[in-house]
């Protein structure tokens, strides 16, 4: 987004375009309050008459004055780029502070002072205001982008999958160790038919946990071999 001052015409072309800026706002602005000004002051019966006839009266008068406001603050402005040879909002308080006390010359020095000083301030708040504006515009744009680290053996661009109930972040549970075989030599006959040792659970005197083993030998399995 453009400042106030990058995003106008260049410094030739500004002077017309201000100028039909202005004339286009007194105009339009002018008409509107001329038209509700003859109205009230024209008689029961022909205020629309009045209003329409006090339009074409005073809008183009209006609109002419603008205009030239208009043209001598941009032809001013062009003249404090060109010295200055940068552009700032500087140049918009001073090209309205002389472009007032030009327009009051005629009417005397005192005349002339009070005109520029009005001016000014009324530009130096304008120019204010938009900066003002422009900050706060422009101020989320400025905000640092959140980027994420990438996982140690991870393609860019993938997401990481998380196993349920995991969340990232979270150190993954380990799963429990199994408990290790009471009899390597058993087979899985001697469990089904009770040749694993079984573990009585510790008496409440802190006696030695006793395990009994079974002395019954597994039942052989038949063969049907011809001998």
């Amino acid at each position: 987004m453009g400042t106030p001052e990058t995003s106008r015409e260049p410094c030739p072309d500004r002077i017309l375009d201000d100028i039909g800026g202005a004339f286009g706002m007194g105009a339009v602005g002018g008409s509107a309050f001329h038209f509700i000004k003859g109205i009230y002051n024209s008689p029961k019966g022909e205020r629309l008459v009045g209003g329409t006839q006090a339009v074409r009266m005073n809008a183009p008068r209006v609109g002419g004055s603008f205009a030239v406001w208009g043209g001598l603050f941009s032809a001013f402005d062009c003249t404090m780029v060109y010295v200055r040879q940068k552009e700032d909002p500087w140049n918009s308080i001073i090209s309205g502070a002389a472009t007032g006390g030009f327009l009051q010359m005629r009417q005397g020095f005192g005349a002339a002072s009070r005109a520029a000083l009005l001016g000014g301030v009324l530009l130096a708040l304008i120019e204010g205001a938009g900066i003002m504006l422009n900050k706060v515009v422009t101020a989320p744009q400025n905000l640092p982008m959140m980027t994420e680290e990438p996982v140690p053996g991870m393609a860019p661009g993938s997401f990481p999958l998380y196993p349920a109930g995991q969340f990232p972040g979270m150190t993954p549970a380990t799963p429990p160790a199994p408990e290790p075989s009471s009899s390597g030599s058993s087979s899985w006959f001697g469990g089904l038919f009770g040749g694993s040792k079984k573990e009585e659970p510790a008496a409440s005197s802190g006696s030695k946990t006793e395990i009994l083993e079974s002395f019954d030998t597994p039942t052989p399995m038949p063969t049907f071999e011809y001998k």
